[in-house]
């Protein structure tokens, strides 16, 4: 492992009865680093952050937040932590500074240092003159934003951010990416972020780890991952078809040649091939179907070519299996508060 990684990772497993949820994950995040944690809904990225936050307890394996294990030291490691759930934990009937103090308090910060800390951090996020609205009435790219800040009030040396895109708006979409990546570089905060949204992985993290079915599959930098597709003998094609209809897709999915195929719209294929005859062994097989190609073009990969590359599935594929319910709480569990 890197000496200046802040959190390592090995042969970490997490089983729910028979069902191995995390498979012998083994990854280390440096220091200042936005690490990714990318793949299909159920691949097991909310599991491995659930057990770095002392949530969830490992069946085997070890993991350390500087320097301190997340089983032996969980106190010490929850006081370097904050963390960004996939769901809103904000009171809507309270205003934005209401529910940073109420947070705040949790962590013992002082009166006055609090009182600062909560007026940066709507500055930070430029929600200052609705510091006294109700986060109820607040649109849902603030309300994340809020989200995001209340994790930054113990001042974490590291940040976990499970999905937090998942249900913006573009527009809110890339503020949210933009402030993450301020805050690691102008705060140095080291960033994990569960995705399986590949514009966040392929725009915010410095390196990326590809996740399925609980597995690292691949761990690079984006730009490193897609040249290692473009290494192989993969090609990329996108073919425009006039009378594209099910019958071709089915043909050409049953050519050996063809890695995987997309059918993007009406009118568009796109096809991952292999093998000098592969180009056309697809032409032959469009035509014998009655097809009528308008337009065929090479394409430069994408992170998600190299993840159906990796899977042989499509990330946005997500499992319906209803994950097992963890009957270790750990000692963060806390029932829920309520607002009267």
């Amino acid at each position: 492992m890197n000496e200046k990684s802040i959190i390592k990772v090995k042969n970490l497993t997490k089983m729910f009865n028979k069902f191995t949820a995390v498979d012998n994950v083994s990854f280390d995040v440096k220091k200042g680093e936005i690490f990714g944690l990318l793949g299909p809904n159920g691949a097991g990225k909310s599991t491995i952050l659930r057990m770095l936050s002392t949530l969830a307890r490992p069946t085997s394996g070890t993991a350390q937040i500087g320097g301190y294990d997340v089983i032996k030291n969980d106190n010490d490691v929850r006081k370097l932590i904050g963390i960004v759930s996939e769901k809103m934990i904000m009171y809507n009937r309270l205003t934005a500074k209401e529910n940073l103090l109420f947070f705040g308090n949790l962590f013992n910060i002082p009166k006055n240092v609090l009182a600062k800390k909560v007026d940066d951090l709507l500055e930070l996020v430029q929600l200052t003159k609705f510091k006294n609205s109700q986060v109820g009435t607040f649109s849902t790219g603030m309300q994340q934003r809020m989200n995001v800040v209340r994790a930054l009030l113990n001042t974490p040396q590291v940040l976990y951010l499970d999905e937090p895109t998942l249900g913006l708006d573009p527009q809110s979409s890339v503020e949210i990416r933009e402030f993450i990546k301020k805050l690691n570089r102008e705060n140095g905060t080291t960033v994990i972020v569960t995705t399986h949204m590949m514009v966040d992985a392929d725009l915010m993290c410095d390196r990326i780890a590809i996740i399925d079915h609980g597995k690292i599959v691949a761990l690079d930098t984006s730009a490193n991952l897609k040249k290692q597709l473009s290494g192989t003998k993969t090609t990329i094609i996108k073919l425009e078809i006039v009378n594209l209809n099910p019958e071709i897709v089915e043909t050409i999915q049953t050519l050996k040649c063809a890695d995987s195929v997309t059918q993007e719209d009406s009118t568009h294929l796109k096809i991952l091939v292999h093998g000098e005859e592969a180009f056309d062994s697809i032409i032959d097989a469009i035509r014998s179907k009655k097809g009528k190609i308008t337009s065929i073009e090479n394409l430069q990969p994408t992170l998600e070519d190299v993840f159906l590359h990796l899977t042989g599935h499509q990330v946005r594929d997500s499992t319906n299996q209803k994950m097992p319910v963890d009957t270790h709480r750990g000692p963060f569990a806390r029932p829920k508060a309520r607002i009267r």
